[in-house]
């Protein structure tokens, strides 16, 4: 199953800012998740249809938001989007889906 890859402007701004060594594992992470796109936790609630994918990077949890359109049983596009440590992730990626 291939999965095209698609991302947000939040998540492009978030990227940006890392170096080139955390950006690998970024994309590592992306690629574990478009072989196998219910690898992270599904969200409910306000954020129902998001699933939120964990990894280290530098000995420090990082989170990465994602979708699967058009929908989780049989997606075509993975939409990622945000990426950051948990302190205050959830609430700042509810603001951004409302």
């Amino acid at each position: 199953m291939v999965l095209r890859v698609l991302d947000t402007p939040s998540f492009n701004r978030a990227v940006k800012k890392l170096f080139a060594r955390d950006k690998r594992t970024v994309d590592e992470a992306i690629k574990k998740i478009a072989n196998n796109p219910t690898l992270g936790e599904e969200k409910k609630g306000d954020l129902a249809g998001v699933f939120v994918f964990k990894f280290k990077m530098n000995k420090q949890e990082v989170l990465l938001s994602y979708g699967l359109l058009p929908s989780k049983q049989q997606p075509r596009e993975l939409v990622l989007f945000s990426l950051g440590s948990h302190e205050n992730f959830y609430d700042d990626l509810k603001r951004r889906r409302l």
